[in-house]
């Protein structure tokens, strides 16, 4: 009897999962023997009508289940032979006796870590290889370009991976590290494209690394979809957008215009990150430092937005006193054994983790906001109008209103170095006696709207609003700003 049950070959059976089943029809066409056949009840988990089978007649060919385009839909059964008990096992004479007994046989589907237990790892808990800050020693000041002085600030903050594609006007941002990488053990990787440089970034910020890239308004568009990648899987990175005209290849010339992209528009899905304003050399090297710190801080990308002239325009540059060498995350995917366990991926599909980790994304949100808004104040003790600008605008701003109160006229400037989050608690005290507010850019209102965005958000019915604006890469002057303030106070008067 034990050589004839052995002889005996069972071959697998069909098993439906109703809830998976679209009623498609496709299986029913694959079995010879008929014993599919279409569903006539609704199943209420799905609102479909799954087939009904018959396993009377199969012959367990197991083509309905190689038709079935639903991967979880219909499988083919098996059970091991210690299942059966060894004395119902004696009384089988025949081959359709074995598979009566197999058909009675409770059937249960394992989940394979509770059959096979946990998974052995040799690897240590992931620990932190902690930052350290070494002296740097550079007293005289430098005169920089901003694209350069963000690529020393860079350096400085440890960052040895830089990846790029050449584009007017932030390139030299990416030619000097391709100079200076070199000498320090760095790497400068000009990539084939600007997707291309976005999924380096994703791979080196994944091992824990610091790294950035320079481009601008078409590149960074190019950029967004693996943004998005990095904001969903929690992987730093610091951007340097030294806007230009646009829309579309536009020109190489100053605009602020990707203002809506970074703040509203940073790739698909639920996407935030801290976006930084400089206006000046000495500000590109510091926010640029300050933009690592965060990405780290918060593990999510940063982005540095300039503009076309304050990537090319020369200041006066001093250096900090040290500069980082950086550790390890815990969390990093490194690649040693002591962060061999760690993972890093954007994609979850099951619909309830994906909304658990989007309402840890905006946890996470919710602590920028409150704790990163940055922006400079000048003359808003007892302005009655303030002049709300950023990047190289302000700078003209700032003159218009140093002309002004030589005039005797009470006006301040509000500088938004953080335009997400919107720096509204500071400018809510400024508010307490302002009777009117311009807001002077080079865009069609971008600043403008994240100004009433969140004014709105925080519950202020504003003062009058009006403005300073230029497109296409021409920038406000400190004489028209001075006419709008005055067109105002005329107004009034």
């Amino acid at each position: 009897m034990e050589s004839k049950v052995a002889k005996l070959k069972i071959k697998p059976k069909p098993f439906l999962f109703p809830e998976f089943c679209k009623g498609c029809g496709r299986c029913i066409e694959s079995c010879r023997f008929d014993c599919i056949t279409e569903g006539t009840e609704i199943n209420p988990e799905t609102g479909l009508s799954p087939v009904n089978i018959d396993l009377e007649k199969c012959s367990g060919c197991g083509l309905c289940a190689s038709a079935c385009p639903e991967p979880f839909g219909l499988h083919l059964r098996t059970l091991a032979v210690d299942e059966i008990d060894n004395e119902a096992l004696e009384g089988v004479h025949s081959f359709e006796e074995m598979v009566d007994l197999f058909d009675k046989a409770d059937y249960e589907l394992e989940d394979p870590s509770e059959l096979f237990g946990p998974r052995e790892s040799l690897a240590p808990d992931p620990v932190t290889i902690p930052d350290e800050w070494l002296p740097f020693a550079h007293d005289e000041p430098l005169v920089l370009k901003g694209n350069y002085a963000s690529a020393v600030g860079a350096i400085l903050a440890g960052c040895r991976h830089v990846y790029g594609y050449p584009i007017t006007p932030s390139t030299e941002g990416a030619e000097l590290m391709a100079k200076l990488q070199p000498l320090m053990d760095g790497v400068f990787f000009q990539a084939v494209s600007e997707v291309a440089t976005v999924n380096m970034m994703y791979g080196t910020g994944g091992a824990g690394l610091p790294c950035m890239t320079f481009t601008s308004s078409p590149g960074f568009s190019l950029m967004l979809e693996g943004v998005s990648y990095m904001v969903g899987a929690e992987v730093p990175g610091v951007f340097v957008n030294v806007m230009r005209g646009g829309p579309g290849l536009g020109n190489i010339a100053p605009e602020q215009a990707d203002i809506k992209l970074a703040c509203r528009g940073l790739g698909h899905g639920n996407s935030h990150a801290i976006v930084l304003t400089p206006s000046t050399p000495q500000e590109m090297l510091d926010l640029t430092m300050l933009a690592f710190d965060l990405t780290f801080k918060y593990r999510n990308p940063v982005v540095i937005l300039g503009d076309g002239y304050l990537g090319q325009m020369t200041g006066r540059v001093r250096l900090p006193d040290r500069m980082k060498k950086p550790g390890i995350p815990e969390w990093a995917v490194y690649g040693d054994l002591e962060h061999r366990r760690n993972l890093i991926c954007s994609i979850e599909l099951s619909e309830p983790v994906q909304e658990q980790h989007n309402i840890h994304l905006n946890e996470k949100y919710a602590a920028m906001a409150a704790e990163e808004q940055r922006a400079d104040l000048f003359h808003t003790d007892d302005a009655e109008v303030l002049v709300v600008a950023t990047n190289t605008p302000a700078r003209m701003a700032k003159g218009a209103v140093q002309e002004l109160r030589d005039q005797g006229v009470k006006v301040g400037l509000f500088r938004p170095i953080t335009v997400w989050p919107f720096p509204i608690d500071l400018l809510k005290p400024a508010l307490e006696h302002t009777k009117r507010i311009v807001v002077v850019e080079a865009s069609p209102g971008q600043l403008e709207d994240e100004l009433r965005l969140a004014l709105s958000k925080a519950g202020i019915h504003p003062p009058v609003i009006d403005h300073v604006r230029h497109y296409g890469g021409i920038l406000p002057q400190q004489s028209e700003v001075v006419e709008k303030v005055l067109e105002g106070e005329e107004a009034v008067q």
